[in-house]
């Protein structure tokens, strides 16, 4: 019993140090993760921004303005950057949040291949009726199976942050209420799409500022139980990072 005992008490101190290296790592993961989250969708907003208003964004929409004038492959490029931006993003979070749901990463992945088809299909209706239907059709499934993807999230989300479900409806309610009543009030669906996308990049950043932040404090509160000093421990962390 007595070699049992100076045994635990052997390997106790390596185990200890070991967890604390692999929480520290998984720290050091999770902020650059949200970096990189951060960055793309910042990186989508600004594409979007750009290229929603290379023509007057109350006359065309997204899809005129990359069918009516001379911005075909910009449109395409668009599609692809700001699609990669979003299911990333959507898939980091589910990650952070052990959300597993797999239907919702399928549908995820058929939302950006939607968006995608929808740039690549023509959208010009006196030449090819038949492309403008499957067009409108794939910009319509893009629309659905992203809701069909987040949606479970955002409830589940609500239910265990249950500080976060007003803001949540709040940005749900401002991405389509908003873009719904501006179609109304202006009589043009042009400014919806840019509406929509602008809203739900600035929604996914929101979501990724907030969910991080709150898994990093609650690393960084375990991982840093044991030091005296705060700022001498942060600096130990991220300044310092030789393990």
């Amino acid at each position: 019993m007595d070699k049992d005992q100076a045994l635990q008490n052997t390997l106790n101190p390596q185990t200890e140090k070991e967890v604390q290296r692999n929480l520290r790592l998984d720290l050091l993961r999770q902020r650059r993760t949200r970096i990189s989250v951060m960055s793309v969708l910042l990186l989508a907003l600004v594409s979007t921004a750009v290229f929603g208003t290379l023509e007057n964004p109350l006359e065309y929409t997204l899809s005129n303005i990359g069918n009516f004038f001379n911005y075909r492959w910009l449109f395409i490029v668009w599609a692809i950057v700001t699609g990669i931006a979003i299911q990333s993003s959507m898939l980091a979070l589910f990650q952070l949040e052990e959300y597993y749901k797999k239907i919702s990463y399928v549908y995820v992945g058929i939302s950006v291949s939607m968006l995608v088809l929808t740039a690549i299909t023509p959208a010009l209706k006196d030449i090819y009726p038949f492309w403008q239907i499957v067009h409108t059709a794939f910009s319509g499934l893009h629309a659905l199976f992203l809701l069909l993807a987040i949606f479970p999230f955002l409830k589940r989300t609500s239910n265990e942050n249950p500080r976060l479900k007003r803001n949540i409806n709040v940005w749900l309610i401002v991405i389509w209420g908003g873009g719904i009543l501006s179609m109304a009030v202006l009589g043009k669906s042009a400014i919806f799409e840019l509406w929509f996308f602008i809203g739900m990049i600035l929604f996914l950043l929101y979501l990724s500022l907030i969910l991080f932040e709150e898994k990093i404090v609650k690393m960084s509160v375990s991982y840093m139980r044991d030091e005296a000093d705060l700022n001498l421990a942060i600096e130990k962390l991220f300044i310092n990072k030789k393990f």
